[in-house]
């Protein structure tokens, strides 16, 4: 938590005056009862008028103190806990953009959300409500304990007996209610996370016909989360009638032998009126800490979850300036490269190619063969294990983050678009790139008609994932994006799935045919892809089995033959009639 705190310190006054005028409204209230009973021992048992009317006078006046210091310290608890949870997102928005694949991929993307947007919540509400209530409520508790002390002290002593049992009282509860709090965080969660799931993968629920035990499953967690809020509930539940039976015990003793001192005439009437009223205080006070302390430790958790995120560093390290330039006639080499997400479990082992300058690089394989790993490595996402991946004869690791994505472009497997326009998505490949050079990287990607069938042209608007374009023109949308950039490298991580043949050849077609000379890396399980490529990247299992032109590998390599005439079984029968003959 002390890693969360420096975010404190820029409302460092507003933290501290919080607080102090929360305390200043408590002395209004401690005021209250002396002078209620003023008005019943000078005022009313004396029929003295004028000292009724001026103690109602300041009742009021402590009435409307005790709102303007309420309202003051509100504003500053409130300026703070903003404040402090606005900085700690944008601070944890700017970590966590920082961090690589590699952590991202071990944090997982609900986790992230979560701790963004409901645990800093928490911590907010938890800050604001410690700040006004932590100092508040023991200091009405012991306060009224001294007031008490002013008026009878053999009667104050109720109140030394009746505090420690209620506080024990009160903390036996929370000792069994909060670790329990704790468990319901956790089946909301789980919750949240299946409503999610299942809200983005509704069609897959609706194409498999498992809408009713999807809606079983729900059913039984929903169940479970009830069933133990009920639980802590009920044990919550038992605060009330247990602090109150004990403040009624002690409220009886006190009244009890407070009546033998009046009738005695050692104490007046409105002296015992002011050791009940404060006994009530107490209750309430001891009642409102008890449920700020649950909120505050369920904030204490939040703020760990948040801290740990701080704790995940980035783990690939960039130099701080570029200043070696290298000369190459290779764009890309792989040197044994090998990689594992996972410990024990090889992505790739030991992969060695090199490309040429403006050459078209096909890599094709079964599904987890690694063909995506090995572009992944290209431009940095992840560092390799063993061996060096170098770009334009300089290890990748030598170039600063900037100067490497300048020279790369990739075009991911799922096809990303984000809220805005076409024109704005565009501009992601260049910020300052003209409406022509736009149009021409439309034409290239095969996207040029899906913005001439838009009222706005480029801006016609994109909602949020790019939902309101099909998947084929999300896919040439997000092409044409990269090749606005006109990168040195244009990595295609199976980005034309969703075309059909023909647009899939024109758009290969077009990306050769651009005058910026440019190493292109395809990725697919399409033979009719990669077949035109200059070199052909063959993986299996983790490992590059093949590499060579299109007619070498059909030749030589058993792997490419079986991955070819399964998709084309009509060249294997021409090949086998040819062989007959």
């Amino acid at each position: 938590m002390n890693r969360l705190s420096i975010y404190l310190k820029k409302y460092t006054k507003e933290a501290v005056l919080a607080p102090v005028f929360k305390l200043l409204e408590a002395l209004m209230d401690l005021l209250v009862p002396l002078v209620v009973a003023h008005i019943i021992n000078n005022g009313i048992a004396l029929n003295n008028t004028e000292a009724i009317l001026y103690s109602f006078i300041l009742l009021i006046v402590l009435a409307f103190a005790g709102m303007g210091f309420s309202f003051t310290a509100q504003y500053f608890a409130a300026k703070a806990s903003v404040g402090f949870a606005a900085d700690l997102r944008q601070s944890l928005f700017d970590h966590i953009m920082s961090l690589t694949y590699k952590e991202l991929d071990k944090s997982g993307i609900d986790t992230l959300i979560t701790r963004m947007t409901s645990d800093i919540n928490q911590l907010q509400v938890g800050l604001n409500l410690a700040l006004r209530l932590l100092l508040r409520s023991p200091f009405i508790v012991f306060g009224a304990m001294i007031m008490a002390f002013t008026i009878d002290v053999k009667l104050a002593l109720i109140f030394v007996v009746t505090i420690p049992v209620l506080s024990l009282a009160v903390y036996a509860i929370m000792l069994k209610s909060i670790p329990l709090f704790e468990k319901v965080q956790i089946k909301l969660d789980a919750l949240l996370g299946m409503t999610r799931e299942n809200l983005t993968g509704a069609r897959v629920i609706r194409a498999f016909c498992k809408e009713e035990d999807e809606i079983r499953e729900f059913t039984d967690r929903s169940n479970s989360l009830t069933l133990m809020n009920k639980t802590v509930g009920c044990l919550s539940a038992l605060m009330n009638p247990l602090t109150y039976v004990i403040i009624n015990v002690a409220s009886i003793i006190l009244i009890y032998y407070g009546a033998i001192k009046v009738d005695t005439g050692l104490l007046k009437q409105g002296d015992i009126v002011a050791l009940y009223n404060y006994m009530a205080q107490i209750i309430v006070e001891l009642i409102k800490l008890a449920s700020l302390t649950i909120t505050i430790n369920k904030s204490l958790a939040c703020g760990k979850r948040v801290a740990s995120l701080f704790e995940v560093k980035p783990s690939l390290v960039y130099p701080e300036s570029d200043s070696t330039e290298t000369e190459s006639e290779y764009e890309v080499e792989f040197a044994n490269v090998s990689f594992a997400y996972e410990k024990g479990i090889d992505a790739i082992s030991n992969v060695s190619f090199k490309s040429l300058k403006g050459q078209t690089v096909g890599v094709i394989g079964s599904t987890g063969s690694g063909k995506s790993t090995i572009v992944n490595l290209i431009p940095r996402f992840y560092d390799v294990d063993e061996g060096a991946v170098l770009v334009d004869g300089k290890n990748v690791k030598d170039y600063t983050r900037k100067a490497l994505l300048e020279k790369i472009a990739i075009v991911p497997q799922k096809a990303v678009l984000f809220e805005g326009t076409i024109r704005e998505n565009m501009l992601w490949g260049k910020d300052d790139a003209s409406d022509e050079e736009i149009y021409e990287a439309l034409e290239t990607a095969q996207a040029l008609e899906v913005v001439s069938n838009k009222d706005k042209g480029l801006d016609s608007a994109v909602e949020q994932n790019g939902r309101n374009f099909s998947g084929g023109q999300r896919q040439r949308l997000t092409i044409a994006r990269a090749i606005v950039k006109k990168p040195q490298i244009l990595i295609l991580d199976d980005s034309s799935s969703a075309l059909d043949f023909a647009t899939d050849a024109r758009l290969r077609k077009a990306i050769h045919e651009l005058s910026e000379k440019m190493s292109v890396f395809i990725v697919s399980q399409r033979t009719s892809s990669i077949m035109n490529a200059d070199l052909i990247l063959v993986m299996d299992d983790g490992r590059l089995v093949d590499q060579g032109t299109h007619e070498k590998l059909l030749k030589h390599s058993k792997v490419y033959q079986e991955i070819y005439y399964s998709q084309f079984p009509e060249e294997k029968d021409k090949k086998e009639e040819v062989a007959y003959a």
